[in-house]
């Protein structure tokens, strides 16, 4: 089977032989692994400026890492992010790697947790404009289905869509269970019954501690959840005794260790990782508990995906 094939079989919660599937949110390690800046890191202000031959390089140059990256580390899914346009993007990747790996984007219209600058005005909007809340998170909803729609056209370029809004701190929600469920958990569900109805996977990412709502969040029924976050107090070995039924489990390796604990802390939450997401012997993807963010050291997460090799193999 291609990478792709083993992810979509996870998704599906179906049984694949071998190692357990793996990719990460995000690799942004990649000048420490191959000298060159991330997509994300780039800047193309000037792109129309461009002839079609530079334009033409540096589609093939943002192509060609993520290619790279997913061959380094066995990841079976790419997440695509950059500054290019998202169509000339996927097709120099698909040409480049063939139908190998699943493609995923960003592709979620609901709120997230806000920052510093709106924290006041979005908290009282929940209360006070809930419907201009959710007529918002439709509008973007529609500008998501239209791009969806249209890349759909063009055949097997994308095979599915990651939501990363964030809903959660390591203690609780931002959104209670009450605001969730009238204001965004319709808008969610919504968007991922059209994206299935378009043939799509989702995988839904929140960290951060979900469990208050974590029941409305799966009703939604997105293929996977992502970063079962440790950090936050979630307990994978729970949530795949309790929702392996109904939903993948992507994680959920500590964030936290891997940044500043001991090798042997990396490892032992590696192994536990492994043993609790493999229990069921399916519906399980292994990567960390949020991404491979910048500042993280590169060594950290090899000895991870070391571990990872030795011990994900799934037992005939």
């Amino acid at each position: 089977m291609t990478h792709k094939e083993r992810f979509i079989k996870t998704l599906k919660r179906e049984k694949v032989p071998g190692l357990v599937p793996t990719f990460e949110l995000v690799f942004y390690l990649t000048m420490e692994k191959f000298g060159k800046v991330h997509p994300v890191h780039r800047h193309f202000y000037q792109w129309k400026q461009m002839s079609k031959e530079e334009q033409e390089l540096q589609i093939t140059d943002q192509a060609q890492l993520y290619i790279d990256t997913a061959k380094a580390y066995g990841h079976s899914a790419i997440f695509v992010q950059s500054s290019l346009p998202a169509e000339r993007l996927l097709t120099k990747i698909r040409e480049i790697s063939g139908d190998e790996y699943f493609l995923t984007m960003h592709g979620d219209p609901t709120l997230d947790i806000p920052n510093g600058t709106n924290m006041m005005e979005l908290s009282e909007r929940l209360y006070d404009d809930p419907e201009g809340l959710i007529a918002e998170q439709e509008k973007h909803m529609s500008d998501m289905l239209e791009f969806a729609e249209n890349i759909n056209k063009t055949g097997t370029l994308l095979d599915g869509f990651t939501m990363c809004k964030d809903y959660c701190f390591n203690a609780n929600p931002y959104f209670s269970p009450e605001i969730f469920g009238d204001i965004i958990a319709p808008i969610l569900s919504k968007c991922i019954d059209s994206y299935r109805s378009m043939g799509f996977y989702t995988i839904k990412h929140t960290d951060g501690n979900m469990m208050p709502i974590v029941e409305q969040i799966i009703q939604c029924k997105p293929d996977g959840l992502h970063s079962i976050d440790p950090q936050g107090g979630v307990d994978l070995k729970y949530m795949m005794d309790k929702y392996s039924d109904k939903v993948t489990m992507c994680g959920n390796v500590n964030c936290a260790h891997l940044q500043t604990g001991t090798e042997q802390e990396v490892i032992a939450d590696v192994k536990r990782s492994l043993k609790d997401g493999m229990s069921k012997g399916k519906g399980y993807i292994f990567c960390t508990s949020n991404c491979v963010y910048t500042g993280m050291p590169l060594e950290r997460y090899e000895l991870m995906m070391k571990i990872y090799r030795e011990n994900g193999v799934y037992q005939s």
